[in-house]
């Protein structure tokens, strides 16, 4: 937060958005990764860049994006699959995954509506 302040200018702007920590997606992605502390962090380090007086807030904005996969496949693909960050999943857990995925499947594929949280902060000056 320290970095971003010093780069912008003065009455430049911030626009943050993070997932939040609810919903059924989120209950579906904490048995590949929990990434409560994390996300936690994340808002703690922007209500503390306020109360500093870092950042002024302008704008805490709340929607849900949709999201659907078409296959268990896919969606392995997107989230167990990924290149940055080595899960190390042993093969009982994984099935435990699919088996939670595959209770959202309908025909059209497996809807969720993921929570989203956008913060809008402003450098004084």
């Amino acid at each position: 937060m320290s970095e971003i302040h010093r780069v912008l200018v003065p009455g430049g702007w911030a626009y943050f958005s993070e997932p939040v920590y609810w919903g059924p997606f989120n209950d579906l992605l904490r048995l590949v990764r929990d990434e409560k502390a994390v996300r936690e962090a994340a808002f703690q380090a922007l209500v503390a860049a306020v109360e500093d007086g870092q950042f002024v807030a302008v704008a805490e904005i709340f929607f849900q994006s949709p999201g659907t996969y078409a296959t268990w496949e896919e969606f392995e693909q997107r989230f167990l699959q990924v290149t940055h960050t080595e899960l190390n999943l042993e093969e009982s857990h994984r099935q435990r995954i699919r088996e939670a995925f595959l209770a959202h499947m309908t025909p059209s594929g497996a809807h969720f509506l993921k929570p989203q949280r956008v913060n809008l902060l402003r450098k004084p000056g």
